[in-house]
């Protein structure tokens, strides 16, 4: 009687099976993860000229507000709510943009209350100003 001898071999096609399930469905669920998409300007692209200056709303160190429309600066003291109705009125001729510019001193709530105030008001393309560098 002879003796047979032992093949040691590795089966790969179970393996390549699995791996191409595995790879249909990461194609599949892919582009089911994308949760959130936003659409952020080119660099070189000028703004259309009929948006004009932006609105800019300024919060200083005091917790006084300040409105400048382009290049006129307002004198008035404004209240948070007056401040957020006088700019939903700019705001409503046409879609300008508004800044809000504020002291580094100023704290991060007052920012976020006045931005909430501007966005319940349906103040659009609100914007906060940095500086740049240090």
């Amino acid at each position: 009687m002879r003796r047979r001898k032992l093949m040691a071999q590795i089966n790969v096609v179970p393996f390549i099976d699995v791996i191409l399930v595995l790879l249909i469905v990461f194609m599949i669920a892919t582009p089911a993860l994308r949760t959130g998409e936003i659409d952020l300007p080119s660099v070189g692209q000028p703004l259309s000229t009929t948006q004009g200056d932006p609105i800019e709303v300024t919060i200083k160190a005091d917790g006084t507000l300040a409105l400048r429309d382009g290049a006129t600066t307002s004198r008035d003291k404004f209240t948070r709510a007056s401040l957020v109705s006088r700019v939903a009125t700019m705001q409503q001729a046409k879609e300008r943009p508004v800044v809000i510019a504020a002291d580094k001193n100023v704290k991060y709530d007052e920012v976020v209350s006045l931005l909430s105030a501007l966005h319940a008001q349906g103040v659009k393309r609100v914007g906060l100003v940095a500086k740049e560098g240090g």
